[in-house]
């Protein structure tokens, strides 16, 4: 079990954590950043199994910058019983951006995971979200025989539905990643929403740095929404660290948060 809660806010031209309490397994640590507040989440148990819950509340203030992401990937174990849950909400107020940057997912074979993400944004608040997800490791031949994986992510602004995004594996993932309307045979697989003025500006850059098997257009005119995938892990995080900078990137010339390149 393990809940973590933070919130930023602005002071004068920087931002500053406003509030921060974690329980349980939930730790965080605060690398300089100069453009925001940056906090590397670190759940302490080594991965998720049946019956674990874990909760994440981020608030970026008016005006400010919260960037989270996490120590290292995150993995799902084998259940003996029950499922795994994981609930995010994340909000960002006026004026404010929010990165949510996790690092890689990685389902082991017999892990049963819930996930839940809400993020509710301010009319003009940016918003920077990726989700990587890993079918077990390659470079140790393990096949995804037996695995329960439900995913739900919503973003919603000025309390009207932006993106919503939902996905249900259950059973033989190998045989589902497969086919060619699903995974095409791939190992790993990532989605990248960015939400902001910018969207339209930066939507020929990223899919210039995008594979054959990745893909990015524009919902609106100021929502962003790219997948890819990738045969494995690596190959995945080859494609993801040129791309995020690239949406990352601030006026102070910041990019990815360190924890990546680790």
């Amino acid at each position: 079990m393990g809940a973590l809660m933070l919130s930023s806010k602005a002071r004068g031209t920087v931002s500053a954590i406003d509030g921060f309490r974690t329980q349980g397994c939930m730790k965080a640590l605060f690398p300089r950043r100069r453009d925001g507040v940056e906090a590397i989440v670190i759940n302490t148990s080594g991965g998720l199994t049946g019956g674990d819950r874990l909760s994440l509340h981020g608030t970026a203030g008016a005006g400010s910058r919260l960037v989270l992401t996490t120590q290292a990937a995150e993995r799902a174990y084998r259940s003996a019983s029950g499922w795994a849950r994981v609930e995010t909400r994340l909000e960002a107020a006026t004026g404010a951006r929010f990165d949510w940057l996790p690092q890689e997912l990685i389902l082991f074979e017999g892990a049963r995971l819930q996930r839940m993400l809400r993020a509710d944004l301010a009319a003009d608040a940016r918003m920077l979200l990726v989700e990587p997800v890993i079918f077990g490791r390659h470079a140790m031949g393990e096949v995804l025989r037996d695995v329960g994986f439900r995913d739900r992510i919503e973003i919603w602004r000025g309390g009207a539905p932006l993106y919503f995004d939902a996905l249900r594996m259950e059973g033989d993932l190998q045989a589902q990643m497969t086919r060619a309307a699903v995974g095409g045979g791939a190992g790993a697989m990532a989605c990248i929403v960015y939400v902001g003025p910018e969207a339209e500006g930066l939507l020929r850059p990223l899919r210039a740095l995008l594979p054959e098997t990745g893909g990015a257009s524009l919902v609106r005119p100021d929502v962003l929404v790219a997948r890819v995938l990738a045969c494995d892990g690596y190959a995945l995080r080859q494609t993801l660290l040129p791309a995020l900078d690239r949406l990352c990137e601030d006026r102070t010339g910041e990019g990815l948060p360190i924890s990546w390149r680790l």
